[in-house]
């Protein structure tokens, strides 16, 4: 097992599912954990599993569908660390399956863009410098398979919703940003990466969506983990991995004009870093 004394780790949506088994997993391998939450009795919980086990971690409250309490996440995981080494951008909301209405933000944006795509993009540039200041450190983000190429003319999909194309599109917009700031970053230290864990793993996100389960998140945690700690990808960025495996995403993660435009918008919805 790798070895993470020392080593400062933030896992979004770490209170339940795949993010709580990585969370605990971290730990265990010597990291303090940042572990971030809605539910503070969940995230209190996972502190305690933690600490009988003689880990460190500290609960971070924050709710990602606002931008405001993105911001106020950066701000403690700030106040909390002088350094960063691992960031995992696991936090995200299923389709609400085949039933699934369009819903919004605090922001307005739509929930699914809002949560899974831009809640990590902010708050990926917020830790920049607290990342680059810890290099080499990796950035994780948790994609999917699905995904659906994204609409610029209607971002918000407020024309012909659904809830699995929102999501798609979602997933997909975090591996463009993944290809994009991988080339930002070369030289850094920092590297970053996006994957899909496993397909349909036992969690309530994919039980709200009414699918049952094919996977084990023991599946999606080992995926998760290699890309964070494993001594394999290491100085290799930018790139997808379905599992455990290098894979291809949706060919326009890797249309550098797509990217750009995706970039813009980001950082017109989000404001300054």
């Amino acid at each position: 097992m790798t070895s993470l004394d020392g080593k400062i780790a933030l896992v979004t949506g770490s209170t339940d599912g795949v993010g709580r088994l990585v969370a605990a997993q971290l730990a265990r391998m010597g990291a303090r954990v940042l572990v971030h939450g809605r539910d503070r009795p969940r995230g209190d919980n996972l502190v305690a599993e933690i600490e009988r086990t003689g880990g460190r971690a500290e609960f971070l409250p924050a709710d990602l569908s606002a931008l405001p309490e993105v911001r106020r996440l950066a701000d403690a995981v700030r106040a909390r660390a002088d350094r960063l080494h691992i960031l995992i951008n696991n936090a995200g909301i299923g389709s609400a399956g085949p039933s699934g209405t369009r819903q919004t933000s605090a922001d307005g944006h739509e929930l699914r863009f809002a949560v899974n795509y831009l809640a990590g993009f902010l708050l990926t540039r917020l830790l920049l410098p607290l990342l680059k200041a810890s290099a080499p450190s990796r950035i994780v983000n948790v994609a999917s398979a699905g995904q659906q190429a994204l609409d610029f003319s209607d971002i918000m999909l407020t024309r012909g919703y659904s809830g699995l194309r929102a999501y798609c599109q979602s997933k997909l917009a975090q591996i463009l940003f993944t290809v994009d700031l991988a080339q930002e970053l070369q030289g850094s230290g920092v590297t970053v990466n996006a994957l899909h864990p496993a397909t349909y793993m036992n969690t309530t996100m994919v039980r709200q969506a009414g699918v049952t389960p094919v996977s084990r998140v023991e599946d999606g945690a080992a995926a998760i983990l290699n890309l964070a700690a494993s001594p394999a990808p290491e100085g290799r960025s930018g790139l997808y991995f379905n599992g455990l495996r290098e894979a291809r995403a949706d060919a326009q993660a890797y249309d550098p004009r797509a990217r750009e435009r995706l970039k813009a918008l980001s950082l017109q919805l989000t404001g300054p870093a």
